[in-house]
């Protein structure tokens, strides 16, 4: 179903609905997959999820970050919630987006802003600080950064994405380096990357079992997929890999059973945590990888709270989940 996905992350890249979205607050089910605005939400659900024996990445939300106060206070956000997991003890480290940190305006920025994170980080026990994948056009600036910062500092890593044909060189690029394996979130044309679904999980598969038998670091492996998962518990079995080599990884508020029941079996588990105000790009990326996930919208607008607000932004909204539906239905087949 490209034509779903393509509409979702084309209004996962919009502006004005993203700013409208953070002014309305979560709506559409995005509660279900985004752990609250607040620092006592945040705090109660990492709470909650390491008390299962699962710990947690937390994403900042923040994106079209446009100037140099944003950019400072997204790193003071990341540092306020660097400051709630180190003050209460929890399990969890952070995932960034350079974007976030001022690097699509000013590269320097972003990467003093980012040494000033994993500074307080080394403070903070050697936290892991991930630098979040992007789109193509940021990964220049991605491996710039990182590669100014990784011999000051040991514990900073970041995403491969395996549907990219550079995945393999990066793969082998960074060996000592902790990293998350995903498929890959983008849409990307067919000169940068894997199109179909049968490319891209053999590149994914084949791409995980490469960094397991060489890395010298974690090698987190994230995603949902039931074939995947067994397929490399299998290989980590016939391979002796060590269990403190890797970690599976999935999205919170996505497949929690099966989450829970691969932490139970003794493998280390993380979960992806989003918080904030700026949810509807990550929702819209959420919902552009699982159209099916089209009934939390519905839920939500049908809730009486949600029919009651009134304004142009939120019937342009509730617009968008309408025909989401309906372009849904008409191309699953």
């Amino acid at each position: 179903m490209p034509i779903v996905k393509n509409f979702f992350i084309g209004l996962s890249n919009n502006p004005f609905l993203n700013k409208a979205a953070k002014e309305i607050g979560p709506m559409f089910g995005a509660k279900k997959v985004v752990a609250g605005n607040t620092i006592p939400e945040l705090v109660d659900t990492i709470e909650r999820l390491n008390n299962k024996g699962i710990t947690v990445t937390v994403d900042c939300l923040g994106e079209f970050v446009l100037n140099e106060g944003e950019a400072i206070q997204a790193k003071d956000q990341i540092l306020e919630v660097m400051y709630a997991i180190n003050n209460h003890n929890l399990d969890g480290h952070m995932s960034i987006k350079i974007s976030q940190l001022g690097s699509e305006f000013d590269i320097d920025l972003a990467y003093r802003n980012l040494r000033e994170i994993l500074l307080k980080a080394n403070d903070f026990g050697n936290m892991h600080i991930n630098i979040d994948t992007e789109k193509y056009d940021s990964l220049f600036d991605i491996t710039q950064v990182l590669d100014r910062l990784k011999g000051e500092f040991k514990n900073v890593g970041t995403v491969i994405q395996g549907y990219l044909y550079k995945a393999d060189a990066l793969v082998d690029k960074y060996p000592e380096l902790r990293l998350r394996m995903v498929k890959g979130a983008y849409k990307e044309n067919e000169n940068i990357a894997y199109q179909t679904k049968e490319e891209i999980d053999d590149n994914y598969i084949r791409l995980i079992k490469k960094r397991l038998l060489n890395a010298k670091n974690v090698t987190s492996i994230a995603t949902h997929d039931d074939a995947i998962i067994t397929h490399i518990k299998q290989f980590i079995k016939d391979n002796n890999i060590e269990k403190d080599k890797y970690e599976f990884q999935m999205l919170y508020g996505f497949r929690s059973e099966l989450a829970e029941s691969l932490a139970r079996e003794g493998n280390h588990f993380c979960i992806y945590v989003p918080y904030g105000d700026d949810w509807f790009s990550y929702f819209m990326r959420r919902l552009a990888e699982r159209p099916q996930n089209l009934n939390l919208m519905f839920l939500e607008i049908m809730k009486p709270e949600v029919l009651k607000k009134m304004g142009v932004v939120v019937g342009a909204l509730s617009t968008i989940g309408a025909l989401s539906a309906w372009l849904y239905k008409k191309f699953k087949k």
